[in-house]
């Protein structure tokens, strides 16, 4: 299989997924897995990134992403933990508020938001970063603002 890594845009050829040393058909969220990937450097390839099939819906850099978050105000950039990834992300723009429970619009556009508030923002990763949209791929969909 050919694997395309991102967000450092590094394609090369892949060997079959491991667990345990056994082959795998399939490795499912939570599954310790291995692969060896031909002429790649460790220094070309590093924590936080993604592999994914070249042929089949590839991993991308994301150049922004809209985010469900905690107390905030535009032009904060805190680090997220995403997976392994961690880089600074800016909010760019604050959304919506929502109802933390229905998930229903409270308020368009607000300046703020303060403890126990959920909101939709658009964000901007200060260095390349690869994440996914929660409802496609909750592993790499999901963040964790730790301020």
């Amino acid at each position: 299989m050919v694997v395309t890594f991102a967000p450092v845009n590094v394609t090369t050829e892949g060997k079959p997924v491991e667990m345990h040393h056994e082959a795998l058909s399939e490795a499912l969220p939570g599954d310790s897995v291995a692969f060896n990937v031909k002429n790649v450097s460790d220094k070309d390839v590093r924590c936080g990134h993604v592999a994914g099939d070249s042929k089949n819906d590839p991993p991308m850099e994301a150049a922004g992403f809209t985010a469900d978050s905690g107390q905030i105000s535009a032009g904060y950039a805190p680090v997220p933990d995403g997976r392994t990834a961690h880089t600074a992300c800016i909010f760019a723009e604050l959304k919506e508020k929502i109802d933390r429970r229905s998930g229903k619009k409270l308020e368009d556009g607000p300046k703020f938001l303060k403890s126990s508030d959920a909101a939709i923002v658009d964000m901007i990763p200060g260095k390349p970063m690869c994440v996914e949209s929660f409802s496609d791929c909750p592993p790499l969909g999901r963040l964790l603002f730790v301020t």
